[in-house]
């Protein structure tokens, strides 16, 4: 989805190459040690212009990035599926939020690709 899917408008909220340290990964080696994972949300929510120019009208980008820290930093996690679904419940939670995209990366696993990783899309209710 992008801005040109919004019906009717909305405002895409964008948190963009958010780098953390996770205990992440199925395998032997990434057992009990953090990785560079890579996070890219956008988070669809409805076309608002604030009327104040108050943070109070909009989505707060950082209480969704704390929410990932916090996700993160619940403990270890086999798949990345499994942290973009968790990632994208949370922001889903976010009052206002109609949709949602979570990209998620591992950074330091293929040495000739620069990430692997999922990306999910998951509307609101």
């Amino acid at each position: 989805m992008n801005a040109s899917d919004c019906r009717p408008n909305c405002r895409i909220v964008l948190i963009r190459d958010l780098v953390l340290q996770a205990r992440i990964g199925i395998f032997a080696h990434e057992q009990g040690a953090a990785q560079r994972v890579r996070f890219n949300i956008e988070l669809g929510v409805p076309d608002r212009p604030p009327q104040r120019d108050s943070i109070r009208e909009v989505v707060r980008y950082d209480h969704v990035i704390e929410r990932i820290r916090q996700i993160v930093a619940a403990g270890h996690v086999n798949l990345v599926e499994t942290l973009a679904e968790r990632v994208a419940a949370q922001c889903l939670a976010v009052a206002d939020v109609l949709w949602v995209r979570v990209r998620v990366e591992k950074l330091d696993i293929a040495p000739d690709a620069a990430a692997v990783g999922i990306e999910i899309f998951r509307k609101g209710a």
